[in-house]
């Protein structure tokens, strides 16, 4: 599969992975729909892509999934189709279990889970309608793996590879193919926008974060795991991958060393 006039349609589009995804999809003459809560910033992406012509904006908040029926009609308007749907948009958590209001919980699931589903959910009968369709669904390594000060976000990644391992056996037929991308540490601000326990922002980035793979290094990967179609591609460090072959193989040695990780 080339992107060339593909529509691409990437959520979280104005930082990070879905930043970087944007501008590496523009070199392989994609056209691209961009989304996030931001206009102005993804504004500064558009420009930043090859062909800002070829780009536009939608506006999205993935915790507001009331309308997002009309979100995918002006989407599809944007180019008379959406080829593939980058479900990229998200926020991360650094707080104990003990430490987090039930308010922060629901609001990681709201953003990261139902968002993400309510607009899967949206656009799903333009994919049945034309015979195909891909969605890919940035989820995490803790969707696989729960570590600490990640409770609420782990269950939200784990919650997502069921609902599209469903998804993907229900539309087979269809010509719908789904690919799950799970990130270890990746050099952009999720840390500094993480939830704490109160549902303030952490505010600063962890050190694992800060020497994490680069955006670019990683959009370049993940561009390579759509283009292929695969149904599931970690990206990660030696580490975090070795936790997920552990997980498989070894569960309760992985317990043993998730139990070290400092919590402070």
């Amino acid at each position: 599969m080339s992107f060339t006039n593909k529509v691409v349609w990437i959520t979280g589009a104005s930082s990070g992975i879905g930043k970087a995804l944007a501008i590496e999809l523009s070199h392989q003459n994609a056209r691209l729909i961009l989304s996030s809560r931001k206009k102005d910033a993804l504004e500064f992406v558009k420009q930043e892509c090859k062909d800002s012509n070829e780009v536009k904006i939608i506006t999205l908040d993935l915790e507001n999934y009331s309308n997002f029926k009309i979100k995918v009609d002006e989407a599809i308007s944007c180019f008379g189709k959406v080829d593939i749907l980058v479900n990229n948009g998200g926020i991360s958590q650094r707080s104990l279990v003990k430490d987090t209001q039930i308010s922060v919980d629901k609001r990681i699931m709201d953003i990261n889970y139902l968002g993400t589903v309510a607009l899967t959910k949206s656009i799903l009968p333009h994919f049945i309608n034309n015979k195909k369709g891909q969605f890919v669904i940035t989820t995490s390594i803790v969707g696989k793996i729960g570590t600490p000060l990640r409770s609420s976000y782990a269950a939200s990644k784990h919650a997502l590879h069921g609902f599209f391992d469903s998804l993907r056996a229900e539309h087979y037929k269809d010509n719908i193919d789904v690919t799950l991308v799970c990130p270890g540490f990746v050099n952009t601000n999720v840390s500094k926008n993480a939830l704490t326990g109160d549902g303030s922002s952490q505010g600063k980035m962890d050190v694992a974060t800060e020497n994490g793979i680069s955006p670019k290094r990683f959009a370049k990967l993940m561009a390579k795991a759509i283009q292929r179609k695969k149904e599931e591609v970690n990206i990660a460090g030696a580490k975090e991958k070795l936790g997920v072959y552990t997980k498989r193989f070894f569960p309760k040695l992985l317990s043993k060393m998730i139990r070290k990780i400092s919590v402070t």
